[in-house]
């Protein structure tokens, strides 16, 4: 397997991507409509709704955490989950730079 050669591109271009790919699997989708449903959550109340076996959703929860989209806290001998507002802020200042850039764009390119 090839190198990625992220270390070529900048710290905000290697976060956006890591952003980017944490979003990038349905079931990570369902998990943040749920939260943004619920406010927060435990494993188990995603997993009675998700389709999925609870170690997938937990392997779904760490890589959104991991991310930065998703916080946890521990309560007793659960972990509850709520949207970490810092990560979609990064997500959505980049959009809003796209939207505006196409907005200004006094030509089209192809």
């Amino acid at each position: 397997m090839g190198t990625t050669k992220s270390e070529q591109f900048t710290a905000r271009q290697n976060e956006l991507s890591a952003l980017a790919k944490a979003i990038g699997h349905p079931a990570r989708i369902a998990i943040i409509e749920y939260l943004l449903q619920t406010d927060a959550c435990v494993c188990g109340d995603i997993v009675e709704v998700l389709p999925l076996a609870q170690a997938t959703v937990s392997q779904h929860l760490k890589e959104l955490k991991n991310a930065g989209l998703i916080k946890g806290s521990i309560e007793g001998t659960s972990v509850c989950y709520c949207i970490d507002e810092n990560g979609f802020e990064k997500i959505k200042s980049f959009f809003d730079h796209v939207a505006l850039s196409i907005t200004n764009r006094k030509n089209e390119c192809c």
